[in-house]
């Protein structure tokens, strides 16, 4: 047994893996190097066989490579990870000439197709010689980059392979989103239990009341603005004005003085008039997609590449916000809190429905 973890502990990560995988061992990717040579030599335990043909097979000869390549996987906006293969006939042509440090060259090839790369964007990185895979940190996000894998010798250079070109994901959220609209009226809200319920689609969001939960727990109190005279017209009866011969400005239609008392001759024009203005507020981000979201305790759903975005209603007060994303396994937190303030220092507006005649 304590051969075969020798022998198991000369194997490097991805052979262990490799063997890990053809013995069934779970989550193999996941375990380390200790943990796959503990648990590779026990299922080959279990297996009964010959401990000098299980040797033999885990310490074979890897098959021989006949060319050399090198991958490069961008992981996320900042780090990149980078595996190569090197034949034998390039490790005895660099042996032969003197190399013996090897580098991965990154450069930044965003809208280059001949093969070149932006001057003063090339980085080498010094590799491990008996390392097959590194981890690059990627200096700008949102680019196209290509990795050369080479060895250094003195003041020369010898070029073993190229990678595929493959772009870097940009670190902020993604433009490609579906916008939820919240569906509202410029008039007068009726009350919660006459409004009629909306006809639900397939297409339609099942969150279709969170924007105006999230309003409402954002608000520190509302209260509608009216001004001038408005208040004093609300209170009263416009029927019984009309029938005492009223208008608006609460004087009657003979005291304006353009009607057949007045100038004569002059025909009294009546017009309605009317404008309605509002706004909304966009509260949007990105987080990791398997983190769940909220927003005044209110959970938000996510897209599947971790974005969100709502619409709000963004009428008169203080509205308070506070975002809150926590990992999968509720290990890590984060969180931010977004204030804000509308006023509207007049507001001589009104829907069709409400306009009145006036006369002039």
């Amino acid at each position: 047994m304590s051969q075969t973890l020798t022998s198991l502990a000369r194997l490097t990560l991805r052979q262990l893996r490799q063997i890990a995988s053809d013995l069934g061992v779970p989550l193999y990717s996941r375990k380390s190097k200790e943990a796959l040579v503990g648990e590779v030599a026990q299922r080959q335990e279990q297996r009964g066989g010959d401990l000098k043909a299980i040797e033999a097979e885990l310490t074979a000869p890897a098959v021989s490579t006949t060319e050399t390549r090198v991958v490069f996987l961008p992981r996320d906006p900042q780090w990149a990870y980078v595996f190569w293969e090197i034949s034998e006939e390039d490790r005895k042509r660099a042996q032969q000439e003197g190399a013996s440090r090897l580098f991965l060259r990154l450069a930044d090839v965003t809208g280059i197709h001949d093969g070149s790369a932006h001057p003063h964007t090339l980085q080498e990185v010094p590799v491990d010689s008996h390392s097959t895979e590194w981890y690059l940190p990627v200096p700008l996000c949102d680019r196209d980059y290509r990795v050369e894998l080479g060895y250094r010798i003195t003041n020369a250079w010898m070029s073993l392979a190229f990678s595929s070109v493959a772009r870097v994901p940009a670190l902020h959220p993604s433009e490609q989103i579906l916008d939820q609209f919240v569906p509202f009226s410029l008039d007068t809200a009726p009350p919660a239990e006459e409004a009629p319920a909306a006809p639900v689609t397939p297409s339609e969001p099942s969150d279709s009341g969170l924007h105006e939960r999230l309003y409402q727990s954002a608000t520190v109190h509302f209260r509608r603005r009216r001004v001038g005279s408005e208040e004093f017209q609300e209170a009263g009866d416009s029927s019984s004005a009309d029938l005492q011969g009223l208008n608006d400005s609460g004087v009657g239609l003979w005291a304006s003085g353009r009607n057949q008392s007045g100038l004569g001759g002059v025909a009294p024009r009546q017009r309605s008039f009317w404008l309605v203005a509002d706004a909304e507020l966009v509260v949007y981000g990105a987080t990791d997609p398997s983190a769940r979201l909220t927003i005044g305790g209110e959970e938000v759903p996510l897209s599947t590449d971790g974005t969100f975005r709502i619409q709000v209603p963004f009428r008169d007060g203080d509205q308070e916000y506070a975002i809150e994303a926590t990992a999968a396994d509720g290990e890590q937190k984060r969180n931010i809190t977004l204030n804000f303030q509308r006023k509207t220092p007049e507001d001589n507006s009104n829907p069709a429905s409400e306009a009145r005649a006036e006369w002039f």
